[in-house]
């Protein structure tokens, strides 16, 4: 999956630290990171290369012996010799931790922005010297990284696995019934709520698969597969989705990609390990 990146070694504990010139630069634009223009041979600009475009800099964190920082404040990106990669672009990189790389990037500069101003008070926020948090110097809150907990549901009907759509978004291609968890609630009581909600069947014996962190919607996806129970008639919810249907295993066309939990899941299930 997309944080899967080994040999590469990932560290994100937090420690102040001033970029030196071999340091990695990380600048985010809406959906998309700065590389060098040099294709699938590209990386991610050096500090000293870019360090007069970057008015204010955070560090993010390390892959292996090299430290990644983000330029928070800028006042323009550079055009000669780099490009502006969209997110997903990146998974077609020889380089696979790039991915991982630049979607985390993605994640912590989105949280910076959306926290400028206290939500208590409507202060500003100052960033914390000693570990990743925004404080609030005027009323005291404190905020950390936002990561929401959501569940990815395969639901089997023995050679069966239930597959879905989703109704009015980008991603087009068949997925399975997932969900963030409410307030109150436990993985496993998502889990049924979920299924209840988005195909109107029950479900039972669930087994926890594995999880995963996943930037693009600040989220942690724990995968869980489990059974029918009763009925295996479909009441789709048609504002969530746009198709749910039964798929017989050998109908089941995806092929993997080495980067989503729903993917591999249903990789696991199409060839019956």
């Amino acid at each position: 999956m997309i944080q899967d990146i080994l040999p590469h070694v990932y560290d994100n504990h937090y420690e102040e630290h001033t970029p030196d010139d071999d340091s990695y630069i990380m600048f985010v634009k809406g959906g998309r990171v700065l590389a060098e223009a040099k294709g699938e041979a590209s990386n991610f600009p050096l500090y000293k290369d870019l360090k007069d475009y970057v008015k204010e800099c955070v560090y993010l964190f390390s892959i292996d012996d090299k430290k990644y920082f983000l330029a928070k404040e800028y006042d323009s990106i550079p055009e000669e010799g780099y490009e502006l990669v969209g997110l997903r672009d990146y998974y077609t990189y020889k380089e696979k931790h790039m991915a991982f790389t630049a979607v985390t990037a993605f994640q912590l500069n989105n949280w910076y922005r959306n926290n400028k101003f206290c939500g208590r008070c409507g202060k500003p926020m100052t960033r914390s010297h000693k570990e990743r948090m925004m404080e609030c110097r005027e009323c005291g809150n404190t905020v950390y990284p936002k990561i929401s907990p959501a569940v990815i549901v395969a639901v089997t009907d023995g050679d069966r696995l239930l597959m879905t759509k989703y109704n009015n978004r980008e991603y087009k291609r068949y997925a399975l019934i997932a969900g963030f968890s409410e307030v109150g609630e436990t993985l496993e009581e998502t889990v049924h709520r979920e299924v209840m909600e988005e195909v109107g069947v029950k479900v039972k014996n669930l087994q926890y698969y594995k999880c995963q962190p996943w930037s693009f919607s600040d989220s942690l996806l724990v995968g869980f597969f489990c059974e029918l129970d009763g009925s295996d008639k479909i009441k789709m919810d048609e504002e969530e989705l746009s198709v749910a249907e039964w798929l017989h295993r050998d109908e089941i066309e995806m092929v993997y990609d080495g980067i989503s939990l729903t993917n591999e899941m249903v990789i696991k299930f199409k060839e019956n390990k």
